[in-house]
């Protein structure tokens, strides 16, 4: 059985505020770590009115005082909008507070608009640039394998599992070269999938953290007792996305029956593009859609991501995804 994780926005439905999503976000992650998942990571976005996933760190230590032994982390911290040290020092903090637990995925990708590279006072294209030195500042001041000036206290020494995320080759090359194990963000850009993997896989250089390549690979999965029903739930986060793209993004909304159906033909088209990384409807047609997908990828681990209206069926999705997989 391959390994399941799950990935979460911290989603604020329509109706719903900011303590409700973050508690949500607990309770998925109690419902993951009851079913067998292997890791509950939190997405770092910013300003935007559906997303309270920003300040990951603090959500990743939310989540970690409400579980015990599903390992937590980022997926990912997007490193160009903070400098290494910072970064250590949380992670190493996380790592204090829940040992052996932690996960720190890394993106380059700053994910914001550039109004928040004025808030953040970085400039963002520039930090890009600097991203593969400042990963391999971040992973020396964890553990020392590189002569520093200064130390990271909290942060030397601690076991923080660093993974480097991406959605084009750029991600490979560097996960590759730095002997990391590597997350595929295929669930929203599954076009560079394959050549992605397979830079990775043939470029990888042994590490002192990894022996050969790892590889997750990130689905959109949705799960209920009918394909129907699966697909209206699902819905959620299609308008979420279409929105998104469309430069009008908002709360989460309640879910809506034959959503495709009313789609324009361009946002209909740009769903369908996302189909091969997608996994939605009964626990028969999601067991078979995930493994027609780690058949393809030859995948190590499955990262789910995934929202809709209702916290409780995406808790019941979870379950219902875990249980196919295992049968």
């Amino acid at each position: 059985m391959i390994d399941l994780s799950v990935l979460d926005l911290v989603p604020i439905r329509e109706g719903s505020n900011v303590s409700e999503a973050i508690a949500e976000a607990g309770q998925l992650a109690q419902a993951a770590e009851a079913a067998g998942y292997k890791r509950f990571w939190v997405a770092e976005h910013h300003a935007s009115e559906g997303i309270a996933g920003g300040p990951a760190a603090v959500i990743i230590s939310h989540i970690g005082h409400v579980t015990s032994t599903i390992r937590i982390g980022s997926g990912g911290i997007m490193l160009p909008n903070h400098n290494p040290f910072v970064i250590a020092e949380q992670f190493g903090a996380l790592d204090a507070l829940f040992p052996g637990r932690v996960d720190l995925g890394l993106g380059r990708a700053p994910g914001s608009a550039p109004i928040i590279a004025q808030a953040l006072r970085k400039d963002l294209q520039r930090a890009a640039e600097y991203f593969p030195q400042d990963v391999v500042e971040l992973r020396a001041l964890l553990t020392g394998d590189v002569d520093l000036p200064i130390t990271a206290t909290p942060g030397l020494g601690a076991n923080v599992e660093m993974w480097m995320l991406g959605s084009s080759l750029f991600g490979a090359q560097l996960a590759a070269k730095l002997g990391l194990p590597y997350a595929f963000a295929s669930h929203f850009a599954p076009m560079h999938l394959d050549e992605a993997l397979r830079i990775y896989r043939q470029d990888f250089r042994p590490s002192a953290a990894l022996e050969k390549p790892h590889v997750m690979a990130a689905m959109s999965v949705m799960c209920a007792e009918t394909d129907e029903e699966a697909k209206t739930l699902a819905s959620s986060q299609e308008q979420a996305f279409v929105r998104l793209r469309s430069g009008d993004p908002g709360k989460l909304p309640p879910p809506i029956p034959n959503y495709r159906d009313t789609l324009p033909p361009q946002a209909r088209a740009m769903m369908e593009s996302l189909d091969v990384a997608k996994a939605v409807g009964s626990p028969a047609t999601v067991r078979e859609a995930i493994g027609r997908f780690v058949d393809r990828t030859k995948a190590d681990e499955i990262i789910v991501s995934g929202a809709t209206h209702d916290p409780a069926a995406r808790r019941e999705s979870l379950k219902l995804v875990a249980e196919a997989v295992a049968g």
